[in-house]
């Protein structure tokens, strides 16, 4: 399986599909594109560019190799997210659950749903509910809306309206909202929670008066504009959480089933995950890596192939390096080519020299194998840091990230340690969920506890993360602790690197102190200042 999202190519994050893409930059970087195909399967939303269709099909016929019976397949929004989550779950049954602020419209669904007579064909999807086997989709219910931003419903609808209060301007700032709302207090401003009536959540006239006041609440860095924007994050992730728990309920009620898989753009909220496996009737939740609409292509993929062919997939998400496969010489010619500022070694022990920088204060970017497919760093596009030193959050945060003092900084831990460092019972490879750090290791670890006490933890094990689980028992060994920061290897305002240049170009634009790329260590030939050492806080 490959997963490449635009975003790594054009370096513009968030950066939405259109004509011209296919030739233009997904075939040069993927090769296998130039194989003969066999069925295509096209995903869409609600967005305008499905009135660019025909011009899309038209682009696959001349851009692929396609046999002359190959077929081109339209699959609805909703259907991708659960392809992308259901079956490539470890689940045999489950129910499943899609949320997010806007999908497919009802005339355009490819999946059977009972809906009333008379049900306008232009609703959109907000939410769906399911009950899945390997053989059989069932559609239990959706949430539909009529588009107009003036009577919003939904989950994804209200958080996408409580991000723009914060930040008005800007794609991908869910995880801000996420990040602030520790900071105030969810009560203070008299908020109530959404009004959730089985399987469908409406938006309470508190909330909409309080959305149409558009400049009250835009995120200031300090000050009263800070305690108001943290206090209308923290009233609108309890809502979300609470309605979302409520939906997770009336589901279960619904199946009677053990398992739940959960996609869609709001299952990226950590933060309510955590409490959903914590809180929810269900035994087992498991979310995808890639759960927004960066995972759906997958979701064709699996659709095609299950669906369309017939044939059974054995793909299960056990990791999330599915970007394309590393050229080695791409590698060497990047180091060969490096700027005077750089310099290159090849040390006799890689993961050595990496921990002596690391226990010094350093921070180290780790670029290697096939890069993550979801917006997370999973240690192959990573930035590692000493989560000891009580400075290492903010200067990762000024001088690597160029971004709010508050953002909090995620940990790797090995899987063997983690129930003893976290309130955890089950595995967290994919960063998906925050777990509380226990009170007795929260001094020991500022870089990763967050203000409320809690972490979204990334479990490590040797079968998926070999070179990362080697780097983090010997830092054990070395220090004492199984812990390290893990944050995605990138500088302001751009996604996760790709190439070995962009990896490089990250290390010489940001005050990052080196860069590991097996085998080489890149370091800079005039050192920024070391946490802990001699940089203070800006």
């Amino acid at each position: 399986m490959y997963s490449l999202q635009k975003e790594r190519i054009s370096r513009l994050k968030h950066h939405w599909g259109r004509l011209g893409d296919l030739p233009d930059r997904y075939l040069p970087e993927m090769p296998l594109l130039k194989e003969p195909v066999d069925l295509v399967v096209e995903g869409y939303s609600s967005d305008q560019e499905i009135e660019n269709l025909e011009a899309y099909q038209e682009e696959l016929r001349e851009t692929l190799n396609l046999k002359e019976d190959t077929r081109i397949v339209l699959v609805s929004h909703h259907l991708t997210h659960l392809y992308s989550a259901f079956f490539p779950s470890p689940f045999q049954q489950a129910a499943c659950l899609v949320i997010d602020a806007q999908g497919s419209r009802v005339r355009d669904f490819t999946e059977r749903v009972d809906l009333p007579p008379g049900t306008p064909d232009d609703l959109l999807e907000v939410s769906s509910f399911y009950r899945c086997t390997r053989s059989r989709v069932e559609c239990l219910a959706k949430q539909l809306w009529d588009g107009d931003w003036s009577r919003p419903v939904g989950l994804g609808c209200f958080y996408a309206l409580l991000t723009r209060m914060l930040w008005p301007t800007g794609e991908g700032n869910e995880g801000k909202v996420m990040g602030l709302a520790p900071f105030g207090d969810p009560a203070r401003l008299g908020l109530p929670d959404l009004d959730v009536r089985g399987h469908e959540v409406f938006i309470p006239q508190a909330w909409l008066q309080t959305f149409r006041r558009h400049d009250a609440y835009v995120y200031e860095p300090e000050g009263e504009g800070f305690s108001r924007a943290a206090d209308l994050a923290a009233a609108g992730q309890r809502a979300f959480e609470n309605a979302l728990a409520r939906l997770a309920a009336w589901l279960h009620a619904r199946t009677r089933l053990d398992n739940l898989a959960f996609a869609g753009g709001t299952a990226l909220n950590c933060s309510a995950n955590g409490r959903l496996i914590r809180e929810s009737p269900f035994r087992e939740v498991f979310i995808p890596p890639s759960p927004h609409d960066g995972g759906t292509a997958v979701g064709c993929a699996l659709y095609g192939l299950i669906d369309q062919l017939g044939q059974p997939s054995e793909f299960r998400w056990t990791n999330d390096f599915l970007g394309p496969d590393p050229d080695e010489s791409e590698i060497g010619a990047a180091v060969q080519s490096l700027p005077d500022g750089l310099v290159a070694e090849q040390p006799e022990d890689l993961i050595a020299a990496m921990i002596d920088l690391l226990a010094d204060g350093r921070v180290v970017g780790l670029h290697q194998g096939r890069s993550e497919s979801g917006p997370r760093a999973l240690g192959n596009r990573s930035i590692i840091g000493d989560p000891r030193r009580p400075e290492m959050q903010d200067y990762i945060n000024f001088e690597v990230k160029g971004r709010e003092w508050f953002r909090p900084l995620a940990p790797l831990v090995l899987a063997e340690h983690a129930e003893r460092i976290f309130d955890v019972d089950r595995p967290a490879p994919f960063m998906q969920y925050a777990a509380d750090v226990r009170e007795e290791y929260r001094h020991q670890l500022p870089g990763i506890t967050h203000v409320d006490g809690t972490a979204r933890l990334q479990t490590v094990e040797p079968e998926n993360t070999p070179f990362l689980h080697a780097l983090l028992t010997r830092w054990y060994e070395r220090t004492g602790s199984p812990v390290l920061i893990n944050t995605s290897l990138n500088g302001p305002g751009d996604p996760l690197t790709e190439t070995p240049e962009q990896s490089i170009d990250t290390l010489l634009k940001t005050n990052m102190h080196a860069l590991a790329m097996p085998p080489y260590l890149i370091r800079k030939r005039l050192e920024p200042p070391v946490p802990g050492a001699d940089w203070t806080r800006p």
